[in-house]
C-alpha cells in the first residue's frame, strides 16, 4: 500500500500511561506525547474537513436551488396577478388542471400497477435477463462439475447486423449485485450493441435469480473462466476475448483475470469498486457503511435470517437510500408529468431495478470481508479459497479502467487507486509488461456508464475501435482522452490519444490518503465482531429459521411490500386497467404554462429539495460521526496491524529483477523484428504521448505486416515487454546495438523508413520525436530524414513481391 496511507507511528495511548517511569525517557515520553497529538490533530483536522466540505456543498448546491425557486416563484406570482386573464379564466385553468391532473394520477397508478404485475412475472419466470436482443443459452453452469447459477449467452445480432466469427469476441460480465443481469445489453446504443455494430460476436454472463446449494464465488470464476475458454474455442482465428466487467462485475473481471492470466484479452472495468477504502472527504457516503453498520456481521446475520441465503434486495435498498429525493420521489413525479409518453420506459427500467436476486452466505460475506471492508484484492491479499491467493500483478492483458466523476456509487478514487496499491510504481507496470489505461467522465453517473446512450457512442465506441492500438502499446500507465474534433451529437468525429503517466498524476493522487488510515481499525473490528457473532449468536439464530420463515422474511421486505402493494394481487388496484383504458381515451392534457401546473412543479422542487437537505446532512452527520470514532488515537493503534508500509523499491533496485536482468542479456540479440519494436518504443517514450492516428500506423505494422503477421500474438507481446525494459534500463546501449541487429545496408533503410511512417509527417513530429528519430538513423549511417514516408514501407515490398 501507498507509504502514503500509513501515518508516523501507532502509540497505545492507555500504555504510555501504565508504564514504569524508570522505563521511558523524557525523551521518549516527548515523542509518544507529540505522536498523539499528532493524532489527535489528524482527528480533528478529518472530521472538520468533512463537516467544512459537506456545509459548504449545502450552502452551494441548496442555496442556488433556493435562488432558482425564488425566481420561479417570483415569476409565477406575477403570472397569477396578472389582468390579463379574467376570473373565467382562472376557474377554466383550474378546472383544466384537475381533469388533467386526475386522469394522470389514474394513468401513473396504472402503471404502477403494471410494475407489481411485472415484478411477479419476473421473479415467477426465474428473473431473466432484461437484455433487449434475442440470444442462445450456449453454456449453463449448472451443469458444471462445480455447480453455479450462472450461464454464457450468446447475443443474436438484430436483423442488418452482420458479425465476422473471425473479430475478437466480446464477453460481459454484469453485476451480480442485489439485481440481475442485462444492464450492460439494456438498450441499443450500449455495450452490446456497440459490439455488434461492429461486426464482433458478443457472449454475456448471465445469472439467474437462485444460487446452487453450497455456490461459492470460487465456483463462479470457475465458471466464468470456463466461459471464455469456450468462446474462445468457438473463434479460433480470433484474438482473445474482451472481458467487459460492469461495476461488481468489474472486480469479478479482475478475479477471474488474475487466476486465469492466459485465457483473456483485454479486461475493461466500467464503474468497478476495486479500491473500497478510497473516495473524497465530504462525499461518497457508502464507504462508510461497515464502519457504523456492523461489517461482515450485517451479512453473516440476514443471511442466517434467510436460512443461509442473503437477499439482494437489501444491496438495493441500500442504493435507494443514497439519494432517497430521486428514488422515493422525484422518479415516480417524473412519471406523473409525463405519464402520456414515458410509462413504457419506466417499465422497462424497473423490470430490472426490480428483479432482486440472491447469493449465498459464503458469497456475500467474502465480497464484504475481502473487498468492501478488508480491501484486500488491490493489495494482492484476496484468497478466493484455501491456497489460491490473488494477485492481480499476474494479469498479462490490457486493462481498461473507466471512471467518472459523477457516479456517487464507484467515486473515481475506488476505480483507480489499486494501481498504486497493486504495482510500486509505473516502473513496475512496465517491468511486468502490463498496459493500463484509464479514462475518466467529467459528469456521467454510474448507470449511465453502461447503459447511457452518448457514453456508449462515444467512450464505448472508442474502446471498441483502438483495442488493438492499446496491445500495440509499450508497457506502461496511460490515459485516454477523447477530444471532439468537428461534427455535434451521435455524428461528432473524435480524436483519441494515449498520454503516459506516473502513479503520482493519477487523479486524486495529490489529496493524500490520510483518510483511508481509519478503515484498518474498521477492518479489525469487524473481524473481531465476526468472529464474537460465529461463535457466540450464529448457532442460536440459526436454530430459530426455517426454510418457510426465511421466504416469509423476504417476501415482506420493504421494496417488495411496495411492489406487491401496487399490484393486481391488491383488490384495490383490480379496477385500474380499465379505468386506464377509459381515460386514455378521453385525455385531456392540460397546457404546460397553466399556473396550477406551475404551482405544482414549484411545490415539488421543494419538496424534493427538502429532502435532499437532509439526506445532505444525513451524510455529514454519517461521515463526522465515522472519522469521530475510527481516527481517534486509540482506533488508529487498534488498526495498526492492518496497515503496512510498503517499501517503494527505487529504479536501480528494481534491475536486480529476473524480468530486467533476462532482458539486459539480450542488448544486442535480435533482427529485423527486435530492432524496429525497439526503434519504435523510443520514439513513443520520447514524446511521451501518442495520439491515436500514430498509434494505428503502429499497429497497422506490427499486426498486418510482414514479418510481424506471421509472429503469434504471445510471442509478439514477449519481444515487445523485453524491448521495453532494454529501453528503460540501456537506453544507449539499447541504440548503440541497432547496427548490430539490422545487418544489412537494405534492412537498416527499411527498418529507419518503417518506424519514420509510424508518427506521420515530419513537420507534425515532436521535436523530441524527430530528434530521436535523426539520431537513429545516424547511429544506423543513414542520411538525416528530410523527406516524408507517406506510405507503408513494408506493405509497399509486398505489394511489389506479388
Amino acid at each position: 500500500m501507498n507509504a502514503q496511507l500509513m501515518p508516523s507511528k501507532f502509540t497505545n495511548p492507555f500504555f504510555a500511561k501504565v508504564t514504569d517511569g524508570n522505563a521511558w525517557t523524557a525523551r521518549q515520553r516527548a515523542l509518544a506525547l507529540t505522536a498523539q497529538l499528532s493524532e489527535l490533530s489528524t482527528m480533528s483536522q478529518l472530521t472538520s474537513k468533512a463537516a467544512g466540505r459537506h456545509f459548504m456543498n449545502i450552502s452551494a448546491t441548496h442555496g442556488g436551488r433556493l435562488r432558482a425557486t425564488f425566481d420561479e416563484l417570483t415569476a409565477l406570482m406575477g403570472t397569477i396577478t396578472s389582468t390579463e386573464r379574467s376570473l373565467s379564466d382562472r376557474v377554466k385553468d383550474a378546472q383544466a388542471y384537475v381533469i388533467d391532473r386526475t386522469q394522470r394520477a389514474v394513468l401513473t397508478l396504472d402503471t404502477l400497477r403494471q410494475r407489481g404485475d411485472n415484478f411477479f412475472e419476473h421473479e415467477a419466470a426465474g428473473c431473466p435477463p432484461v437484455l433487449i436482443y434475442d440470444y442462445d443459452v450456449v453454456m449453463d453452469g449448472r451443469s458444471l462439475p462445480r455447480p453455479c447459477n450462472y450461464a454464457l449467452l450468446k447475443i443474436k445480432p438484430p436483423e442488418g447486423v452482420e458479425v465476422y466469427p473471425w473479430k475478437r469476441p466480446y464477453v460481459i460480465i454484469d453485476p451480480r449485485a442485489g439485481h440481475g443481469a442485462g444492464i450492460g445489453g439494456f438498450k441499443s446504443d450500449s455495450q452490446v450493441g456497440v459490439a455488434l455494430k461492429a461486426g464482433h460476436p458478443v457472449y454475456f454472463v448471465s445469472f439467474s435469480r437462485n444460487p446452487e446449494p453450497g455456490q461459492t464465488l470460487a465456483d463462479v470464476s470457475r465458471a466464468e473462466a470456463t466461459f471464455v475458454r469456450y468462446v474462445q474455442e468457438q473463434h479460433p482465428d480470433a484474438s482473445k476475448p474482451v472481458v467487459i466487467g460492469n461495476c461488481q462485475g468489474g472486480w469479478a473481471t479482475l478475479l477471474l483475470g488474475a487466476a486465469n492470466p492466459d485465457i483473456t484479452g483485454p479486461l475493461v472495468l466500467n464503474g468497478a469498486p476495486v479500491e473500497t477504502w478510497s473516495g473524497d472527504v465530504g462525499a461518497n457516503p457508502m464507504r462508510y457503511n461497515a464502519g457504523l453498520l456492523g461489517g461482515q456481521v450485517q451479512p453473516m446475520f440476514w443471511s442466517d435470517y434467510g436460512d443461509g441465503v442473503f437477499d439482494g434486495a437489501s444491496l438495493v435498498l441500500n442504493f435507494e437510500m443514497l439519494n432517497p429525493g430521486r428514488t422515493w420521489f422525484r422518479k415516480y413525479y417524473d412519471l406523473f408529468e409525463k405519464v402520456d409518453t414515458e410509462s413504457g420506459r419506466f417499465l422497462e427500467f424497473e423490470k430490472w431495478w426490480s428483479g432482486f436476486f440472491l447469493l449465498n452466505e459464503p458469497e456475500i460475506v467474502w465480497i464484504v470481508r475481502e473487498l468492501f471492508v478488508g480491501n484486500k484484492l488491490a493489495r494482492n491479499e484476496a484468497r478466493l479459497e484455501h491456497g489460491r491467493v490473488l494477485d492481480v500483478k499476474q494479469i498479462r492483458s490490457p486493462i481498461i479502467v473507466f471512471a467518472s466523476h459523477g457516479d456517487n456509487i464507484t467515486p473515481v478514487k475506488q476505480a483507480i487507486n489499486w494501481i498504486i496499491d497493486t504495482y510500486a510504481d509505473e516502473t513496475e507496470i512496465r517491468i511486468r509488461g502490463q498496459r493500463i489505461v484509464y479514462m475518466v467522465h467529467d459528469k456521467v453517473g454510474h448507470l449511465g456508464i453502461f447503459v447511457s446512450a452518448s457514453i456508449a457512442k462515444r467512450e464505448h465506441t472508442q474502446v471498441s475501435s483502438v483495442l488493438k492500438t492499446i496491445e500495440a502499446l509499450a508497457p506502461g500507465l496511460y490515459e485516454m482522452t477523447i477530444d471532439d474534433v468537428r461534427g455535434e451529437g451521435q455524428d461528432a468525429q473524435f480524436t483519441v490519444s494515449f498520454a503516459e503517466r506516473k502513479m503520482s498524476e493519477l487523479p486524486g493522487y495529490g489529496d493524500g490518503r490520510e483518510d483511508e488510515v481509519p478503515f484498518a481499525a474498521v477492518q479489525h473490528l469487524s473481524e473481531l465482531q465476526g468472529e464474537l457473532y460465529d461463535v457466540f449468536l450464529r448457532p442460536m439464530v440459526q436454530a430459530s429459521v426455517t426454510r418457510a420463515s426465511a421466504e416469509i422474511g423476504r417476501m415482506m421486505h420493504p421494496l417488495r411490500v411496495q411492489r406487491a402493494l401496487t399490484s393486481s394481487r391488491n383488490p384495490v388496484m383490480m379496477p385500474l386497467e380499465a379505468l386506464s383504458k377509459v381515460v386514455s381515451e378521453s385525455r385531456k392534457p392540460v397546457e404546460k404554462e397553466n399556473p396550477f401546473v406551475l404551482a405544482e412543479r414549484l411545490m415539488a422542487d421543494a419538496f424534493e429539495q427538502t429532502i435532499d437537505v437532509v439526506r445532505d446532512i444525513r451524510d455529514a452527520w454519517y461521515e463526522v460521526t465515522f472519522y469521530s470514532i475510527y481516527a481517534t488515537p486509540f482506533m488508529r493503534w487498534f488498526g495498526r496491524n492492518y496497515n503496512f508500509e510498503r517499501t517503494r523499491k527505487t529504479k536501480e533496485e528494481l534491475v536486480g529483477l529476473p524480468e530486467v536482468r533476462a532482458a539486459l542479456l539480450h542488448v544486442n540479440s535480435g533482427g529485423f523484428v527486435e530492432a524496429v519494436i525497439r526503434m519504435l518504443i523510443l520514439l513513443a517514450d520520447a514524446r511521451g504521448n501518442v495520439r491515436r492516428d500514430r498509434l494505428e500506423r503502429s499497429a497497422k505494422v506490427l499486426t498486418k505486416d510482414e514479418p510481424f503477421l506471421s509472429l503469434p500474438v504471445a510471442r509478439k507481446a514477449e519481444i515487445i515487454h523485453e524491448q521495453s525494459l532494454v529501453v528503460e534500463y540501456a537506453r544507449e546501449a539499447a541504440i548503440e546495438a541497432l547496427p548490430e541487429m539490422l545487418r544489412t545496408p537494405e534492412e537498416r533503410r527499411k527498418a529507419a523508413e518503417v518506424v519514420q511512417f509510424v508518427p506521420g509527417p515530419l513537420e507534425e513530429m515532436d521535436p523530441r520525436t524527430l530528434s530521436m528519430l535523426q539520431r537513429i538513423r545516424h547511429v544506423l549511417g543513414l542520411e538525416p530524414a528530410t523527406a516524408d514516408i507517406a506510405l507503408d514501407p513494408l506493405e509497399v515490398t509486398a505489394q511489389a513481391a506479388q
